[in-house]
């Protein structure tokens, strides 16, 4: 694939560049990471090769093909409008997919795009006006109070709270919480998460995709425009259309109590009304139950009172544990498993 070329409108850092040797030139003094990464994309080889965050598994390569890459970001531009000369800020971590795209969208699209370092508070010395922008659950909940200056947001890579979900109802930024994958290039669903209607309040998937379920009622991805492969997923869903579906859960978290199965996920939902430190729930062996359901509480201990929230006598965990830090991965994501072995049961 020749790929010498980017939109005649792209800017990064509010430069413009006439060449990509140009651009290439400036990214080698600017991040060395971000100049791998574009003379990766403007090589003619037909993929790039990413690293997927490890949240689910372990962390591995996978290639993608240039020619996906292009499509989905045309896709996100199209469906949420933002064409050429769209500002925006990239504040995610450019060794993985979600911050690639954003620079793959802004040169494919032709944005303005300014490039930040990642951290927890993204917006901390932000005062300029952005169209669009991209973050983690934790970067959303930390820029509350500036999250104005973002119009469009979308957020990936986790689970939203509750309590966040709340808070964003009043602002003016219109916020989306995505569905999708490494493999799928990023996502190929999206949910708004306030000013919703009816039609957003589940997951609607993008243009060129069709979902079906597995026997395991996990989804399953046809999207021959980012995707050679059928994509079969661990996540249990809900189909509510041909075009929508609710998020149940992950097939391998699932929990079997008793013979009463229970989604860490949902029960999370829930929890977070009444648990403002991070948090999860797990199942670990139990010789009566099988496996037994337990709360993990990042910080200090707090007395937690379960009379507080809409859970079953099944879904209140039988056991609170507290630690200091969890473990994550490097986009932030907390990697239960390991977090999990810290504890002494």
């Amino acid at each position: 694939m020749e790929n010498k070329t980017f939109h005649n409108r792209f800017q990064l850092n509010g430069k413009s560049f006439s060449s990509v040797d140009e651009l290439l030139v400036y990214t080698h003094n600017f991040s060395s990471d971000i100049h791998h990464f574009l003379e990766d994309w403007f090589s003619t080889d037909d993929c790039i090769t990413v690293q997927t965050s490890g949240s689910t598994g372990t962390p591995k390569s996978i290639s993608l093909q240039k020619e996906f890459v292009v499509n989905s970001a045309k896709t996100t531009g199209n469906y949420f409008n933002l064409l050429e000369n769209t500002t925006a800020l990239l504040c995610l971590p450019i060794a993985y997919i979600a911050g690639k795209m954003m620079l793959i969208r802004a040169i494919i699209l032709g944005w303005h795009i300014d490039i930040i370092e990642s951290s927890s508070f993204p917006l901390k010395s932000i005062t300029k006006q952005y169209d669009f922008s991209a973050m983690v659950p934790l970067q959303l909940e930390n820029s509350l109070s500036k999250i104005s200056l973002v119009k469009k947001l979308i957020v990936g890579g986790g689970v939203v709270s509750k309590k966040i979900e709340d808070k964003i109802q009043g602002i003016s930024t219109s916020v989306f919480l995505t569905y999708g994958m490494t493999e799928t290039i990023t996502h190929i669903a999206v949910k708004k998460l306030n000013k919703s209607n009816k039609k957003l309040a589940f997951y609607e998937v993008l243009p060129n995709v069709t979902i079906y379920k597995d026997d395991r009622n996990c989804l399953v991805i046809d999207a021959k425009k980012v995707s050679k492969e059928i994509v079969f997923t661990n996540d249990v869903v809900q189909l509510v259309s041909d075009e929508e579906f609710e998020w149940l859960g992950r097939f391998d978290n699932v929990i079997n109590s008793g013979g009463i199965k229970l989604h860490p996920e949902r029960i999370e939902e829930e929890l977070s009304k009444i648990i403002s430190n991070r948090f999860f729930v797990a199942g670990i062996s139990d010789e009566k139950l099988g496996e037994k359901l337990i709360l993990i509480v990042e910080g200090d201990k707090q007395n937690i009172n379960f009379k507080n929230v809409n859970l079953s006598k099944y879904q209140i965990p039988k056991e609170v544990y507290f630690l200091n830090q969890f473990v994550e991965t490097a986009t932030k994501k907390v990697q239960r498993f390991k977090t999990l072995s810290l504890i002494q049961f």
